[in-house]
Parts: structure tokens; sequence; C-alpha cells
């Protein structure tokens, strides 16, 4: 019996690797899940993780606890955005190596790489130039969890891998109006709008900058894919230096079109403006997930049968939504 710890299985990623997982259950795998709330396991308490650590001993631990958000959550917490999500990484990261595990899955997310990465970008672009500043502090927390599995691979001999995903969207998305990421919060602006009648609606920046989506089952189906990789094949393709394995889509959209495919499928028939003033972030970002394919993983999810499964999702729950 296989013991694998879901650290973050209530957010939108945990949640689909914790039901690819359940799935495997169904179908004889022999896998015990070990899930903590945020109320029964700070993680940002080293303490409070080094008691869980040595008290459950996972076999296998998958990090996909995070605090995340969009350009405006970023701008507005940037203090939050770091401090969390170092303190998250560092004490899941050493506390599973003092336990005594030997296998660690950490997801990371594209904003690691430069502004000005080439396109599409490739994982050996890490820390070749100056980052996006409106996400800086969450990129660097970020970088620093890449670097941690590194040194204790080097120093310890465990196997800690890394993915980085492109942005993701799916059911269990955050989708408050302020501080979710741009897919999520034009769903539910396009359709507040028809609700209530608006003729237009503006969106963030240029509308020009070129995004990349990946859904959120596609993620987790990636995620496992790279977990159960032979420690050969997958040191076969990576680096000692570089641990990690990027994960999207391969295709990416402006946020013009992205707006325009999500007013078509909410059913919003008026006017979409692009509010200049409004930052527009990194110009482009879009992976390059070459690694991945030769090691025989693509998507399978395209983005509009995703933003159709994501709104029928965001319909079902709305009600709670607004409450929030």
């Amino acid at each position: 019996m296989q013991k694998i710890y879901v650290a973050g299985h209530r957010g939108m990623v945990g949640g689909a690797i914790t039901r690819h997982l359940e799935a495997r259950q169904l179908n004889g795998a022999a896998i015990e899940l070990v899930t903590r709330t945020h109320s029964q396991l700070d993680l940002t308490d080293q303490g409070a993780v080094r008691g869980f650590m040595r008290e459950v001993r996972p076999d296998v631990v998958i990090l996909a606890a995070a605090k995340v958000g969009g350009i405006y959550a970023n701008h507005t917490y940037p203090a939050e955005f770091i401090y969390e999500n170092l303190m998250i990484e560092a004490n899941i990261i050493h506390e599973a190596y003092a336990a005594g595990v030997g296998q660690l899955l950490q997801l990371g997310s594209s904003c690691i790489y430069p502004r000005d990465a080439k396109q599409p970008m490739s994982e050996d672009a890490l820390l070749t130039g100056r980052l996006e500043p409106t996400n800086e502090p969450y990129a660097i927390a970020k970088i620093a969890g890449i670097k941690l599995c590194e040194s204790y691979n080097r120093q310890y001999g465990v196997d800690y891998r890394s993915v980085m995903p492109t942005n993701l969207y799916g059911p269990g998305d955050n989708f408050h109006p302020e501080n979710s990421h741009v897919l999520p919060a034009l769903i539910r602006r396009f359709h507040e709008a028809k609700e209530q009648g608006w003729t237009s609606v503006s969106i963030w920046g240029s509308g020009m900058p070129r995004r990349e989506f990946l859904h959120v089952d596609d993620m987790a189906a990636a995620s496992l894919f790279v977990l159960d990789l032979e420690p050969d094949i997958y040191a076969a393709n990576t680096q000692p230096m570089l641990s990690h394995i990027n994960v999207g889509c391969g295709e990416d959209i402006s946020i013009l079109e992205l707006a325009e495919l999500i007013a078509d499928v909410v059913g919003f028939c008026g006017e979409i403006s692009c509010d200049a003033s409004k930052p527009d972030g990194t110009p482009r970002k879009l992976m390059d997930v070459s690694r991945l394919a030769e090691m025989g993983w693509q998507a399978q999810i395209p983005i509009l049968t995703g933003v159709e499964e994501t709104y029928s999702w965001f319909l079902r729950h709305f009600d709670r939504l607004r409450a929030k």
C-alpha cells in the first residue's frame, strides 16, 4: 500500500489530482490517500508540518498547495504571496525529507520565466533575465521551490520533482471578481453582465497579450504521468541543475480572443472594450512542452470544450460563489 499525501487537496489543482488518484483506487490501485484541511494543518507552521510528517510518514508527497491569484491580487498582496508560498514550500519539502519521504512532486508556475524570455519558453530559460514585475514575489517563491527540490536531490539523493504548469482553469477555480485569474474572472464578469443586461464589458489592458491555458484535469493527468516516470527516464529528460518539466498544451490565445470566446459560451452579446490604462503583464507566455511530449504525454482537452465545462460548473455553484 502506497501512502500519498496531497497538500492542497481542496484547491483546483489538488482537487483534480485527488480525483484522479481516487479513480486509480477504484480501479484497484493499492493507494492510501492522505489529506488535511487548512484548519487541521497550517502549512506555514513548521512545527505543525513536522509533527504531521513524523506521525503520518507518507511514501509520496504531492505539493499542490499555494497562495495564488491574478494581476490585481499579486499587485495588492505581494508580501503574502512571497511569504506564504516560501513557507509552504520550505516546510513541506524539508519536513518530508526529515520524515524519510523519498518521492515528492512540487507544482510551480510558468511565471518563473523571465518577462522577455524567448517564446515558447523552454526549461533552460529559468534565471536568464528579469521577471515580470506584476508577479515577481510569487515567481521568486516558485523558483525557490524548484531550487529546494534540486538541492535536496543533490545533497540527500531523494527523488523530488517539479512540474511547471501554464495558466490553469477548470472546475473548482477561484471566480472572485478581484482576486482570480483572467479566465475565471472573465467567466464571472460576462455572466453577471448578461444577467444584469449590460451593453458592454471592459477588460484589463490592451487585449493583445497572449496566454496559454490548460484544463486542470489535463494538469492532473500530466502531474501523475511525471510522478510515475522511472527515475532514470525522468533524469534523462532533465538535468541535475534543471529538474523541472513544463506542462502546457503548446498553443496560446490573445486575451481579447479569450474574452470573445467566453462571451460566446456565456451568451453575452454586448460590446467588449479594452482598458489600456490597466497593466497587461507579460506580453506573451507560451510554454515549450517538447520534453513532456517526447516522454509520451500531451494535453487532451481543447479550450472551447474546457471553457464550456467550466462555465457549466460555475452555473451549478454560482449561488455559493456569489456569497463570497
